[in-house]
């Protein structure tokens, strides 16, 4: 997953009179769907990480979880269509285990804002 924008970066967009924020402030997003978002973001990155870690393409992974390579596509990038019940199902189907899906939906630590 990509690292939240560094300190230094954040306080030179600010000194330019830029306003840095989350996706969630510039969506209008109340804190339980930012969550909700978040969750999902992790376990598509995670789902990503874990087909590649096996070496599988979209399509092959899609073989193996009885679905399609463009689900598989929708899933790692947390389509709105997708399920949070799919993405951890898949996971499992995967390989992981359940205390490492959990480990990646831990929040992330939140830099202060500049």
């Amino acid at each position: 997953m990509k690292e939240e924008m560094d300190k230094r970066k954040r306080t030179k967009l600010a000194a330019q009179g830029w306003t840095v924020g989350s996706a969630g402030e510039f969506l209008g997003l109340s804190a339980d769907e930012a969550a909700y978002v978040e969750m999902k973001l992790a376990l598509g990155a995670t789902l990503r990480e874990a087909r590649a870690t096996q070496g599988l393409s979209q399509a092959e992974a899609a073989r193996k979880l009885g679905s399609s390579q463009s689900r598989i596509a929708k899933m790692e990038a947390a389509d709105p269509s997708v399920s949070l019940d799919l993405l951890v199902r898949s996971l499992l189907r995967l390989g992981e285990a359940p205390g490492d899906i959990a480990k990646a939906l831990r929040p992330r630590r939140r830099l202060a804002a500049a």
